[in-house]
């Protein structure tokens, strides 16, 4: 039986917690980043999945401070995966950024993901450009 999962807009978290999802989920090495005063600064919102007091979930919406949102880090603990968190957390994240006077909400992802965001999550495909830094 899995868990009643709550789904908390600018829900609480433990920065140790996101760090944990980020690193499974991207494959890299756990790091030390500061997570609380990251979203604090430089996101409209974010959202949370809880299940049993325990993050299984955490998606970021950043702004530019005027009318475009971008949906970043969709992330769910690999073993709660495919069971509809993180179609879940991606509607709690547009309700929530529909409340602000943002007018658009981005997403880029790998190809890999297209089916979710398109076709799960309601994203209409668009063209869009990438300089990559490093």
């Amino acid at each position: 039986m899995t868990p009643a999962t709550e789904y908390t807009w600018r829900g609480p978290f433990a920065d140790a917690d996101v760090n944990a999802l980020h690193a499974e989920g991207f494959g890299h090495p756990l790091l030390d980043d500061a997570w609380g005063a990251q979203v604090a600064r430089h996101s409209l919102g974010w959202v949370t999945a809880v299940q049993d007091g325990e993050l299984v979930g955490f998606v970021n919406v950043a702004w530019d401070g005027g009318v475009h949102a971008f949906l970043l880090d969709t992330l769910v603990r690999a073993d709660r995966r495919r069971t509809g968190i993180g179609r879940a957390l991606v509607e709690a994240a547009v309700a929530g950024a529909r409340q602000s006077d943002c007018e658009w909400l981005h997403v880029d992802f790998d190809e890999h993901l297209r089916g979710f965001y398109l076709d799960e999550c309601g994203f209409t495909s668009t063209g869009a450009g990438l300089v990559a830094l490093r």
